[in-house]
């Protein structure tokens, strides 16, 4: 059972467990992060199929809500590296249902090489329409092709998963961390950081922390520039997350959080989604040196970040960083 459903007993939306928490926390090497106090919650070890990390998470909730649907085919969209795509065609697949990916371009290495490799071995059918702009003109068609296929609608599902539903596996993890500070396993942080792709994540441990009576400021690290991601955005996300949870039986007391709630720092993106930054790959070496693996697109980022700013004003300590990367 969801630890959601562990504090609002009457809340009724579906739940299926696909990992194991709490995932651990501990501290930090100041070789990787700085000279400020940095913990981590290492959510790269939860999910207990093919792939794991963050999107795990959000699945717990979609999945569970495709099968009350009757739903055959998922079409849901992503970079050509995508791991949220990835996510979604491994985990549905072993419910017997489809995976339609819609594809944008972004820079390419070997990490993102292999991903198309890993996407391609899924079983997902994957379509490659190069911009933003051209993958939401097509889309119309795909959606219907698939649904006379079929003979139903297909679920579809933004990028990452984020939407009020996924943003509830993040809700949960941030009840995790509050058990995990009761419990004296880790300080209660001033700070919790997060890479921020789609938004769910940064939403759902920012409507959570406060679910889970704990001051945590959350800072998202903008790594994204096809999506908006400011504050009022993830605030908006957040809040929707809230009012899902209340129509369902949850009782928040009327919780809603305002956009000082949380901070969004776009200066660390680089020239765009996918590319590299000088200062993420210092923090991707010092990782590996630690034996932490990290990639280039979010966590390098998210712990360059955490050098630059960890222990300032912007970004005080304790510090929790949440590691998201899953790969099997």
């Amino acid at each position: 059972m969801a630890r959601l459903h562990d504090r609002f007993p009457g809340l009724r939306l579906p739940f299926r467990e696909l990992g194991e928490v709490p995932t651990p926390v501990r501290h930090m090497p100041q070789s990787v992060t700085g000279d400020t106090e940095v913990w981590v919650k290492d959510d790269s070890v939860f999910g207990d199929g093919a792939w794991g990390g963050n999107k795990v998470r959000k699945l717990e909730w979609i999945l569970p809500e495709a099968e009350r649907r009757g739903t055959r085919t998922i079409f849901t969209v992503g970079g050509i590296g995508t791991h949220w795509g990835l996510c979604v065609a491994l985990y549905a697949r072993e419910l017997g249902i489809r995976t339609v990916l819609g594809l944008i371009d972004q820079p390419v290495d070997d990490h993102v090489l292999e991903q198309q490799a890993r996407l391609r071995d899924s079983g997902a059918e994957l379509h490659l329409e190069h911009t933003p702009s051209r993958l939401r003109a097509v889309a119309p068609y795909l959606l219907g092709r698939i649904a006379l296929r079929d003979r139903r609608r297909p679920m579809f599902l933004g990028p990452g998963g984020s939407s009020p539903l996924g943003a509830l596996g993040y809700v949960e993890a941030a009840l995790e961390v509050a058990g995990q500070v009761q419990a004296g396993e880790l300080p209660e942080p001033a700070t919790v950081v997060v890479p921020a792709g789609s938004g769910g994540t940064a939403a759902g441990l920012a409507l959570g922390l406060r679910i889970g009576g704990l001051s945590s400021r959350v800072i998202g690290i903008v790594v994204n520039d096809t999506v908006r991601l400011d504050a009022p955005a993830i605030t908006t996300l957040a809040n929707r997350s809230a009012a899902l949870l209340e129509k369902h039986g949850a009782d928040l007391g009327g919780l809603r959080l305002v956009e000082d709630d949380l901070t969004m720092r776009e200066e660390f993106l680089g020239a765009s989604y996918g590319s590299h930054t000088p200062a993420g790959m210092e923090a991707l070496a010092a990782a590996s040196a630690e034996g932490l693996t990290l990639e280039p697109v979010y966590t390098a980022k998210t712990v360059a970040a955490i050098r630059a700013l960890g222990g300032t004003d912007a970004m005080p300590g304790p510090v929790l960083w949440v590691h998201t990367h899953g790969p099997r």
